[in-house]
């Protein structure tokens, strides 16, 4: 009689047997991550042939050496957390999508990857043990490249100044957003009816508060932070 254990382990044999064999069929790349030793178990033909690698070079590699190694860690900092928080709820049937850059090597450019992400195998107590994620390359002359370019750098952005932008009080926050605008003292203070002098004074708070050097690093604070 087959225990629970080796009856769920013959399933995801079972499952990744399936996969592999339409593996070349599918427009994406398709990869298997094992959770408790955080290796890869499975990379599709199409992957391996993208990064310029084989499974025997990776497959005995721990998450957080692959991840270092071929992906960027700037925008990882973005959707690992979203990819964990899945995997503390256990839900099957929750799929994350997002957007990684990812290369063969230090001499090659980053490439962007529209990816998915669920819970593919949990064991005997419902406790996930592998998660899938398929990626697909996106055209390097797509103009959603730019677009997410620069949505990556508000995110590093916002990431890297949060602690300054914490800092203003909730006024302060709504004056940023009329001085990202262009407004001057006089409008400032007409605004938020309150004197000129008044509306100095707050100006260069904000700006010490943010060491904010330019009308530039204003707007940046604005757009990050969701002010305009």
């Amino acid at each position: 009689m087959i225990n629970t254990e080796d009856y769920h382990f013959f399933l995801y044999k079972q499952k990744l047997e399936a996969i592999q064999n339409h593996a070349e069929e599918l427009p994406a790349v398709v990869i298997i991550h094992e959770l408790k030793n955080l290796t890869i178990e499975y990379m599709s033909p199409l992957g391996l042939r993208l990064l310029g690698i084989t499974f025997e070079d990776i497959k005995g590699m721990q998450g957080r050496d692959y991840h270092n190694k071929f992906f960027n860690t700037q925008d990882a900092a973005d959707y690992l957390p979203k990819i964990l928080k899945v995997i503390d709820k256990g839900d099957e049937n929750e799929i994350i999508t997002y957007f990684q850059q990812a290369r063969s090597s230090e001499k090659d450019e980053w490439k962007w990857y529209l990816s998915t992400s669920k819970i593919f195998m949990k064991d005997e107590h419902g406790r996930p043990t592998h998660v899938i994620t398929t990626s697909c390359p996106v055209d390097s002359e797509h103009h959603i490249n730019a677009k997410v370019n620069r949505l990556l750098e508000e995110n590093n952005f916002l990431r890297r100044n949060h602690e300054l932008f914490s800092s203003l009080t909730k006024r302060e926050k709504e004056m940023l957003k009329f001085m990202a605008l262009g407004k001057n003292s006089t409008e400032i203070a007409a605004i938020f009816h309150i004197s000129e002098k008044t509306a100095v004074t707050h100006r260069r708070n904000i700006r010490s508060k943010l060491n904010a050097q330019t009308n530039y690093d204003l707007v940046c604070y604005a757009q990050a932070f969701d002010l305009i």
